[in-house]
C-alpha cells in the first residue's frame, strides 16, 4: 500500500521539539464507541505516535469522546474537547469532522480519513493549502465503488441478483453503486439496516428470501463493526461478499478492495506531529491514497464453493489461504 506524503514522518522526532516537561493534549472525537481492546486502527495511530515521540501517560494526554452510535450528541462532545482546550482533534468520520469544525476555528483539526471530498465539504480551500483549522487524509471512496463492483463481476461472472447492504450512513453510497452497474447489469437489491443495533441475521433472511446471489456491502462506521457478524452470516447463507475494507476478508468475507485505513491512521499521527511542533494545519496538504488493495480469502472462497479466477488471483496484494 503506498500512500502520499511520506515526509510528514521524516522530520526529527517530535519529543526532541517540546518544551521540557510539555504534556500535550490529544483529542479524539468517534462516532461510535470505545472496542473493548484496541482495534487495528487504534493500534496504529498509538504506535505511529511512538514512533515519533509520543507515548500517552508521558508526553501526551488522549482525550477520547464518543458519540456511541448517535451523530447528534457530536456537537456537544466537540465543545468538550474546546472547553478542554486540547491542542488538536483527531476525528475519523464527516460527521466528526464536521461537528470539530464547526466547534472551534482555531484548534487544529486532523482527519484520520474521511470519505469525501473534503472541498465539497466546506473543510478545506484546496487540498494543497487547506486555509484554515483542518487538514488529514481522505480517500475517494465513492468513486473506488465502482472498481469494486467492476472486480466482484470478475470473481461472479454468472451471477444476475447482487444485494447491496447499507445503513443511515452509507446509503448515499447506494447512487455510486447504480451508476457503475450501467456497464455490470446486475439486478440490484438494496437492503438497508435500520433501527441500531442492527439485526443483520434477520437483514440477511431477507435477502435470501429475495433470492440473493450474493452481497455487496457499502462502508460506515456501525457497519465495520459489524464486519465479524455480517461475514460470517453471509458465509453461512453461501454468499460471496465484497467490502471496502481488509478487515473485513480478515473476519471472512471473501474480498475487499480499497485503501488501507490502518496505514492512513499511522499517517495522521504525522500531522500531529508537524502541528505539535509548530506547523500550521493552513499550510499542511490533504492527503490521499495513490494506491489501493485487493484482498481475497481463498479460505472463504473454498467453502463457498468458488473457483477464484487467475486474472484476479494474479491482481490481488494478497491472499487469505
Amino acid at each position: 500500500m503506498a500512500m502520499l506524503g511520506g515526509g510528514l514522518l521524516a522530520a526529527p522526532l517530535g519529543a526532541q521539539a517540546q518544551p521540557a516537561g510539555k504534556r500535550w493534549r490529544i483529542g479524539i472525537l468517534h462516532v461510535q464507541g470505545v472496542p473493548s481492546s484496541p482495534g487495528p486502527f487504534v493500534q496504529a495511530f498509538e504506535q505511529k505516535l511512538r514512533e515519533v515521540g509520543y507515548v500517552s501517560g508521558q508526553n501526551i494526554t488522549i482525550e477520547f469522546r464518543s458519540a456511541e452510535g448517535k451523530n447528534d450528541r457530536l456537537p456537544g462532545l466537540a465543545a468538550e474537547l474546546v472547553a478542554l482546550k486540547v491542542d488538536v482533534i483527531v476525528t475519523s468520520t464527516e460527521p466528526a469532522a464536521r461537528a470539530a469544525k464547526r466547534a472551534t476555528s482555531k484548534i487544529p483539526i486532523v482527519m484520520a480519513g474521511v470519505n469525501y471530498d473534503p472541498i465539497a465539504l466546506g473543510f478545506v480551500a484546496s487540498l494543497a493549502r487547506p486555509g484554515g483549522n483542518v487538514t488529514g487524509l481522505f480517500y475517494r471512496h465513492l468513486e473506488l465503488t465502482a472498481k469494486r463492483l467492476e472486480l466482484f463481476k470478475q470473481m461472479l461472472p454468472a451471477v444476475e441478483r447482487l444485494t447491496v447492504l447499507s445503513d443511515s450512513l452509507s446509503v448515499d453510497q447506494l447512487k455510486e453503486v447504480e451508476v457503475a452497474n450501467t456497464s455490470m447489469r446486475f439486478k440490484l437489491q438494496p437492503l438497508e439496516l435500520r433501527n441500531s443495533p442492527y439485526d443483520i441475521g434477520s437483514a440477511l433472511s431477507a435477502a435470501m428470501r429475495s433470492h440473493a446471489e450474493a452481497l455487496f456491502v457499502l462502508e460506515s462506521a456501525f457497519i465495520f463493526r459489524e464486519r465479524m457478524q455480517i461475514a460470517q452470516l453471509a458465509l453461512k447463507n453461501r454468499l460471496p461478499t465484497s467490502f471496502a475494507f481488509r478487515e473485513y476478508v480478515d473476519a471472512g468475507g471473501l474480498m475487499a478492495y480499497g485503501a488501507n485505513f490502518v496505514d492512513m491512521s499511522g499517517l495522521a499521527a504525522g500531522y500531529i506531529d508537524k502541528i505539535l511542533r509548530g506547523a500550521k494545519p493552513a499550510e499542511l496538504p490533504v492527503q490521499q491514497p495513490t494506491k489501493f488493495e485487493l484482498v481475497i480469502n481463498l479460505k472463504t472462497a473454498k467453502a463457498l464453493g468458488l473457483t477464484v479466477p487467475p486474472s484476479l488471483l494474479s491482481r490481488a496484494d494478497d491472499v487469505i489461504q
